[in-house]
C-alpha cells in the first residue's frame, strides 16, 4: 500500500505565520479582538428553528432535479471515490489529468521546489525597472521615483491576458503589490521613526504593476519586456475613481475630495479575478491597518463603524499618518470608507482610470471572481477575510456587451456598478448534536447542507434601495459588516478566494482557518466550520439552483477538511487518504483546462513550507490531492495561475521571520547570499516543453 508522504516534525517556523507576518500584512489582526461581535444564529441552531431538516432536504432535492435536468451541479449522485488504479506509483503517469506528476515532498528548502521533469525561473522581482526612465534595483540607493517605475513588492494576484496576434507569443502580466515588508527593505529601518522617503517608497511599492512579458516557445519561460507601452504601475497616490451608489456620498468626502468620486491609492490588494470582457479585479483586504487614532474616537456611531472594521489604537505599523494626515481618522473621518473596496483596472489602456466598485459592498476583499449568467450579466464571488466573517456574491442588472469596441469597453467598465449585494446564510443538514467541534463525519457521512443569498441592497442607475431593515443603502454598501451582522449571514473561518469552475459552474470557497472557533463566547462549530481551534481549514463548495449564477438557493458541502491526512479530522472529498499530500491554510485558488482546483496555502500549520497543491473535483479521482511545489522560508505561496504550459506563483515576503531584517536576513532566495531578499514571481515549465500534469 502507497504510504504518506512524510510529514515534518519542526519547522523554523512551525506554528503557521510568522509574528513578523503578522505584524505587516494584516497588522495582527487575528491577535486582536475579534471584529464581528453580533449574536448571529449559527448553522447548527437555524436546524431546531424555522427551517426543518425535512425542508432543507427538499431544497436540496431541487438541486438533485437539475442534475437530472443536465446542469450537472447536484451536491447528491456524484459519483464515489476510487482507488488510483493502473501502475499506482505516485508519479508522473498516475493521476487525474493535468496531476500527472510526481508530487513535491514536504520540506523547509529554502527554495521553490518542483516535481522530478520541471524547470523554474524568476520572471520578475521586486524592484525590477518596468517604465521608461527606470533605474536599475539598487537596494541601498533606493528611491520614492525609482520604485515608482519599478516592479512592486510581495506580489499577489496574477493574470496573464492575451495581447494581439502582431505580438506572437507575447501576454499582458497583471499583478497586485499587496503590502510592505520595511524591515526587510531597508537597512538599519526604525519602525518607530521612519523617513519620508521610507515612506514614499513604501507607497509606490504598495498598488497594482502591468508589465508585458515574452514567451520562450520552446520551454514556456517568461521575460519581462521591460518599457513596453502597456507597461504601468498604479501606487497608493495614484488616483482612483469611486463608482456605483456610493460615489458622490457624504461617507466618502474629504477635505481633499469635497466630490466623493476621487481616490488617491490602492491598498492591501490581495486576491482578484479576471474578467470576461478582458480587465482585472483587485480586492482591498487589510486596509484597517494603515489607518491610525481609531481608538480615540468617541462618537459612539462612529467608533462602533471603526471598530466592526478592526480599526482601533494609536500610531499605525507604518506611521504614514505623520505624511499624511488622510491616514489620520481623526482628522479625516470618511479617508478610511474610500478603501476595502474591488478595483477595475484595465490593462489594455494605460491612460485609463481604475475603478473602486462600490456596489460590491466594502469589507477585506481577498479576491473577487466573476462568472455570467446565461442572458450575459455577470456575477461576482467575495469572501471577507476575518475570523466569523462572511462570503458574497454581486449579480449585475446588466449584460456584458461582446466584442472590443470603444462602446462595447465603456459599457462593460459600468457591469459591476448596478446590480444587487448578496450575503450567504447556511444551514446543516445534520443533527447539532453530531457537529461536535473535533470534526468528526456526521452520520450521513458528509458536512453537507443548504443555503440561501440574502439580499442587502440594489443599486440602479436611478439609486439604490436597501434590504436591510433600519440601513440606507449608502450605510449598507459603505458599512457591509454591519448588514451582514443585521441579516443573520453566516460566521465563517476566513472566507478567502472564491472560485466558480468553468467545467461544472460548482462555486469553491476556500476557508483558511481560525483559531478561535469554540472559544469563550466565540461561536461554536458548525457543519459548514465543524472544528473548534481551526488551524488548517477547509474548502467549501457549492451549487447554485438550477446552476443558476442568479438563484437566491443553493446546496452546499465540504469539498476538503484539511490537515494532516493520518488525522481522522482530515477529509479529501471521499478520496483515499493514503494517496494524498498533507495540505493546511487554503488560500488562493485557480482551475486549470482539465477543472482540476489548485489551491495555494498561507500559514502551513504541518511543519512543511507553503506550497501549491492540486486537487481532481470530478470523476473517480475527485479529492485526489498532491502537491505541486513548496516556497522558500518564510514565504507564501500567492496568486497562482495554471495554463497549459506553464505554473505561476507569486512567491510573497519569502524571509519574512521573526527576527529577520536587511542585517540579518532570513533567506538568501532568489538570488542567493549577500543579495536582499526580493519578492518574486516565478514560472514553473515541463523540461521537455511539455503540457503540464499531463
Amino acid at each position: 500500500m502507497r504510504k504518506l508522504l512524510p510529514l515534518l516534525s519542526t519547522s523554523t517556523h512551525a506554528g503557521g505565520r510568522s509574528a513578523l507576518t503578522c505584524r505587516f500584512r494584516c497588522g495582527d489582526a487575528c491577535f486582536h479582538e475579534v471584529p464581528n461581535t453580533s449574536d448571529n444564529e449559527y448553522v447548527g441552531d437555524v436546524i431546531a428553528g424555522a427551517l426543518s431538516r425535512r425542508s432543507m432536504m427538499r431544497a436540496a432535492a431541487v438541486v438533485t432535479v437539475a442534475t437530472a435536468a443536465g446542469t450537472g451541479v447536484a451536491m447528491s449522485g456524484a459519483p464515489a471515490a476510487e482507488a488510483a488504479t493502473a501502475t499506482d506509483t505516485f508519479g508522473r503517469a498516475d493521476g487525474a489529468r493535468g496531476l500527472r506528476f510526481a508530487p513535491v515532498a514536504p520540506n523547509t528548502a529554502d527554495q521553490v521546489t518542483v516535481p522530478a521533469g520541471y524547470s523554474q525561473s524568476v520572471v520578475i522581482r521586486w524592484g525590477d525597472p518596468i517604465l521608461r526612465g527606470a533605474p536599475a534595483f539598487d537596494a541601498k540607493n533606493q528611491t520614492a521615483a525609482a520604485q515608482a517605475g519599478q516592479f512592486g513588492y510581495n506580489n499577489d494576484f496574477l493574470a496573464l491576458l492575451p495581447l494581439d496576434d502582431s505580438y506572437a507569443r507575447r501576454q499582458v502580466l497583471v499583478s497586485n503589490h499587496e503590502y510592505t515588508d520595511e524591515v526587510l527593505m531597508f537597512a538599519n529601518y526604525d519602525a518607530d521613526n521612519p523617513t519620508r522617503e521610507q515612506v514614499e517608497i513604501a507607497w509606490a511599492a504598495h498598488g497594482l504593476g502591468v508589465v508585458v512579458v515574452q514567451e520562450d516557445h520552446r520551454s514556456g519561460k517568461l521575460t519581462p519586456v521591460r518599457r513596453h507601452e502597456l507597461n504601468r504601475r498604479l501606487t497608493a497616490t495614484s488616483e482612483f475613481r469611486l463608482t456605483g451608489p456610493v460615489a458622490g456620498s457624504d461617507l466618502v468626502k474629504t477635505s481633499a475630495d469635497p466630490t466623493g468620486t476621487k481616490v488617491l491609492g490602492t491598498l492591501n490588494n490581495c486576491s482578484g479575478g479576471t474578467t470576461p470582457w478582458g480587465t482585472t479585479l483587485h480586492g482591498e483586504e487589510n486596509f484597517n491597518q494603515y489607518f491610525a487614532n481609531g481608538g480615540a474616537v468617541t462618537e459612539p456611531v462612529q467608533a462602533a463603524r471603526l471598530k466592526r472594521y478592526g480599526i482601533g489604537g494609536a500610531a499605525s505599523e507604518r506611521k504614514w499618518e505623520r505624511f499624511d494626515k488622510r491616514f489620520d481618522v481623526l482628522q479625516e473621518p470618511n479617508e478610511v470608507n474610500r478603501f476595502g473596496y474591488v478595483v477595475e483596472l484595465d490593462p489594455y489602456d494605460p491612460t485609463s482610470t481604475p475603478r473602486k466598485h462600490t456596489a460590491l459592498g466594502r469589507f477585506k476583499h481577498e479576491g473577487a471572481q466573476p462568472r455570467l449568467t446565461e442572458d450575459g450579466r455577470p456575477v461576482v464571488y467575495t469572501g471577507d477575510d476575518e475570523r466569523f466573517d462572511y462570503f458574497y456574491k454581486f449579480v449585475s442588472s446588466k449584460r456584458m456587451k461582446k466584442g472590443t469596441s470603444r462602446a462595447a469597453r465603456a459599457h462593460n467598465l459600468t457591469l459591476l456598478d448596478e446590480g444587487t449585494l448578496y450575503v450567504a446564510k447556511l444551514t446543516g443538514d445534520s443533527p447539532v448534536a453530531e457537529i461536535d467541534g473535533s470534526g468528526k463525519l456526521p452520520a450521513d457521512g458528509e458536512f453537507d447542507g443548504t443555503g440561501v443569498w440574502i439580499p442587502l441592497a440594489t443599486a440602479t442607475a436611478d439609486g439604490a434601495v436597501s434590504h436591510v431593515e433600519g440601513m440606507t443603502a449608502e450605510e449598507v454598501f459603505v458599512f457591509t459588516r454591519q448588514a451582514g451582522d443585521k441579516v443573520g449571514a453566516t460566521k465563517m473561518d476566513r472566507p478567502e478566494d472564491i472560485e466558480p469552475s468553468p467545467r461544472t459552474g460548482r462555486v469553491y470557497v476556500a476557508l483558511t482557518n481560525n483559531k478561535d472557533r469554540g472559544a469563550a463566547g466565540k461561536a461554536a462549530a458548525d457543519e459548514a466550520n465543524p472544528r473548534n481551534a481551526n488551524k488548517h481549514g477547509q474548502i467549501l463548495e457549492l451549487a447554485e439552483h438550477w446552476n443558476d449564477p442568479a438563484a437566491t438557493g443553493f446546496a452546499w458541502r465540504l469539498f476538503l477538511v484539511a490537515g494532516d491526512p493520518n488525522d481522522p479530522a482530515t477529509y479529501f472529498a471521499g478520496f483515499p487518504k493514503d494517496k494524498v499530500s498533507p495540505i493546511s491554510c487554503p488560500d488562493n485558488v485557480a482551475f486549470d483546462a482539465h477543472g482540476n482546483l489548485w489551491i495555494s496555502t498561507d500559514g502551513n500549520q504541518l511543519g512543511s513550507h507553503d506550497g501549491l497543491f492540486g486537487v481532481a473535483t470530478r470523476g473517480d479521482r475527485r479529492g485526489e490531492l498532491k502537491q505541486f511545489l513548496t516556497v522558500p522560508r518564510g514565504a507564501e505561496t500567492c496568486g497562482p495561475l495554471v495554463q497549459d504550459r506553464r505554473v505561476l506563483v507569486a512567491v510573497q515576503h519569502p524571509g519574512e521571520i521573526d527576527g529577520a531584517s536587511v542585517e540579518n536576513p532570513q533567506s538568501v532566495w532568489p538570488d542567493g547570499p549577500g543579495k536582499i531578499v526580493r519578492p518574486a514571481v516565478v514560472a514553473v515549465y515541463r523540461t521537455d516543453g511539455g503540457n503540464i500534469g499531463v
